[in-house]
């Protein structure tokens, strides 16, 4: 497979208890965490399936113009998330 052909990983959004509570996919950590902070997370953990790796973001999302070589049937406003990483752990056991 040539390098510049990820694939797509799956990363399961984990609550402050530990529990699973959602799945966003992406070819990297952050691009999952950015669609997790455009539902509206902010404090994003992010496990990565098959792995005991858990990615730490801390998102937010604002509201912003839509931009110029927007579609037409987009709207006026469009929300932008941003995340910023904190950090990795490891888990003992998935």
């Amino acid at each position: 497979m040539p390098k510049n052909e990820k694939e797509t990983r799956n990363f399961a959004l984990r609550d402050d208890k530990g529990n699973e509570i959602g799945v966003f996919t992406g070819k990297s950590p952050r691009q999952a965490a950015l669609k997790a902070a455009n539902r509206g997370h902010k404090d994003i953990r992010l496990r990565e399936r098959g792995t005991k790796k858990v990615h730490i973001f801390e998102g937010s999302r604002l509201q912003v113009n839509k931009p110029k070589s927007a579609p037409a049937w987009m709207p006026d406003k469009i929300w932008k998330p941003k995340v910023k990483k904190i950090g990795m752990e490891k888990l003992e056991e998935v």
